[in-house]
């Protein structure tokens, strides 16, 4: 990560394809502006070009021959009305759904030799969709994109530097082959990616697994706790018997480390029946993990999903990235956090029933091709069995005036990956009777149409809201988040201090510990685990849902959008009762 090496990844679009056998020279020279921002993004600044010397890894990612096959796929896979429900696909098989045209790998490859790209840097993953340049001089791969790569840092900070450009072409002859390359115009390095939980320093340390459990709760007075969890979601009366083929996986980056120590200390605190409970840690792209530096976002996650799910089996990923910039040597430089940890995952052979996620950007940072690109691998998860989640967002519908560079007014900002309509974003509620927490994110993708799953309960939505904030957000676009949970209050050690925090970092892994819980449920039976969860959500599963109907989630200088009765862009469909949701799983086939 603190080298000097750099990662670009490419994305091959499906095309009618014309006989090779004969082609006349491709105008490789005639580049096309692929994409480009009119200035540097906001925060950033330019330090000037790379040391000579600086090489970059190329990642090209080729779009399948059959372009729709794999979420074509997914659907029917994911939705209990459809005969191949929880028939989830191998490896193998993902990789042969998304495989490329064999024309593409020739057109790619002509180019690439005429810009004397040598054959041994070329290598495949990914059963051949993917394809990894290594080694490539940055002159090199100004010359390929028509790009003008430079040095960037965050303006007043000491943070590592990142390679980028403002724009990018490609040859005409391969727009229709290639949708994306990364990183090229993608800013929001992985220092943006956490939404952080304000924390306070808690006076009363009493033990919570002895605590009543209460039928009112204000979040002034009384902190969330594991006890409260597992009684307002009903879960605390449900043992887990698959713990021998279930695991609950969470993810971590930008150095962030949960510690043993503090686990055992809360749930000695919390849950003494789970004192016991460990995690396994994996350290993908160089992702490190030192105990003895815990981070708050992490523990939360361990703690919650722990609490909820014992004895499940626990996955920590720690995963490096960044692509930063060490003028001392020319050694390679880490790749792209989120792409690094996808491809990871794509490329094991066993991966867990339940991910979590309680990291985002805004989606107004990403490049349309890099999100679209990215959600594409998450839906590959999905096909592969695996439920994905992720916290929706701290700043209700947008952080700040939201005011659009080009002077259009007021645009609301959603959060990504929490937009991808191929996994579950997680929203938040306080208090008990339950209401919307005013920093829920939620809203609707600029980038991702409303997907399948949300053809009745989107439209409902917007039909009550009327003309309301017409051109502050896409109607058309995938709406977030698609459930909620408690995201205020919770109490957390870290660092072997009590602590208060909030946000959706909270509410995602409380419910990730309960789809843990009803995979459990599954494979106890032997039956398959969930997987992408959204078509059943909003179809059978609605009936397991508390509907919140009250709150708001303001944002960009507005009051935001309000819950109601049934699906809102505040706490989507409502918040899990683990009791009703299984009672909708009895009719699953084995």
């Amino acid at each position: 990560m603190r080298c000097l090496q750099f990662s670009v990844l490419y994305v091959l679009t499906a095309m009618p394809f014309a006989n090779f056998a004969t082609p006349l020279p491709p105008p490789w020279h005639d580049i096309r502006v692929k994409h480009t921002w009119n200035v540097v993004p906001p925060n950033w600044e330019a330090l000037g070009h790379p040391p000579a010397g600086t090489t970059i890894d190329l990642h090209v990612a080729l779009k399948p021959h059959h372009e729709n096959a794999l979420v074509d796929t997914l659907y029917k896979v994911s939705d209990p009305r459809s005969p191949k429900y929880g028939a989830h696909l191998s490896k193998e098989q993902v990789a042969q759904l998304v495989a490329p045209h064999p024309d593409t790998l020739d057109l790619i490859n002509t180019w690439l030799r005429h810009h004397t790209v040598p054959s041994s840097s070329i290598s495949t993953t990914h059963g051949g969709s993917w394809l990894k340049l290594t080694g490539i001089p940055v002159s090199q791969a100004n010359e390929l994109l028509g790009a003008s790569y430079q040095v960037y840092r965050r303006i007043g900070t000491n943070d590592s530097t990142i390679l980028r450009t403002v724009g990018y072409g490609l040859p005409s002859v391969l727009h229709s082959h290639v949708q994306t390359v990364i990183p090229t115009t993608y800013f929001a390095s992985t220092g943006a990616l956490r939404q952080t939980p304000r924390s306070r320093t808690v006076g009363e340390t009493a033990n919570m697994a002895t605590r009543e459990r209460v039928t009112s709760l204000s979040s002034r007075e009384v902190e969330v706790n594991p006890s409260v969890l597992r009684w307002l979601y009903q879960t605390a009366e449900y043992v887990p018997a698959a713990a021998d083929r279930n695991v609950l996986a969470v993810t971590g980056y930008l150095d962030s480390y949960p510690s043993q120590a503090d686990l055992t200390e809360f749930m000695s605190e919390c849950r003494e029946d789970a004192i016991g409970a460990t995690f396994e840690v994996v350290q993908i792209n160089g992702g490190g993990y030192d105990p003895s530096r815990p981070d708050a976002e992490a523990n939360l996650n361990l703690q919650y999903t722990q609490a909820i799910a014992f004895p499940t089996p626990h996955i920590f990923y720690s995963t490096g990235g960044g692509i930063s910039i060490n003028h001392d040597d020319n050694t390679p430089a880490s790749d792209d956090a989120w792409l690094q940890w996808v491809n990871y995952m794509l490329d094991s052979e066993d991966i867990p029933q339940t991910i979590n996620t309680s990291y985002g950007d805004p989606e107004t940072h990403l490049p349309p091709e890099y999100a679209e690109t990215l959600c594409g691998l998450y839906a590959r998860l999905g096909a592969r069995g695996a439920s994905v989640i992720f916290s929706s967002g701290n700043y209700g519908v947008g952080k700040g005036d939201c005011l659009a560079n080009d002077g259009s007014g007021v645009h609301f900002i959603p959060a990504f990956p929490a937009s991808c309509p191929f996994v579950t974003s997680v929203g938040g509620t306080i208090d008990i009777p339950e209401s919307a927490a005013p920093f829920s994110g939620g809203g609707f993708s600029n980038y991702f149409s409303q997907p399948p799953y949300q053809s009745v309960a989107v439209p409902a939505f917007l039909r009550q809201l009327g003309d309301k904030y017409d051109g502050y957000y896409n109607a058309e676009g995938r709406g977030f988040p698609d459930i909620s949970a408690q995201a205020f209050n919770f109490f957390i050690i870290d660092n072997n201090e009590s602590y208060s925090v909030d946000g959706t970092s909270c509410s995602a892994p409380t419910v990730a510990g309960i789809i843990s819980l009803l995979n459990d449920y599954l494979l106890a039976t032997n039956r398959r685990p969930l997987g992408f969860l959204n078509p059943w959500l909003y179809g059978i599963g609605i009936d397991g849902l508390n509907d919140i109907t009250s709150g708001s989630n303001p944002g960009c200088g507005t009051d935001g959008f309000t819950a109601i009765v049934g699906w809102d862009p505040v706490t989507g469909l409502g918040t899990p009762d683990f009791s009703r949701l299984q009672s909708t799983l009895a009719s699953f086939p084995r």
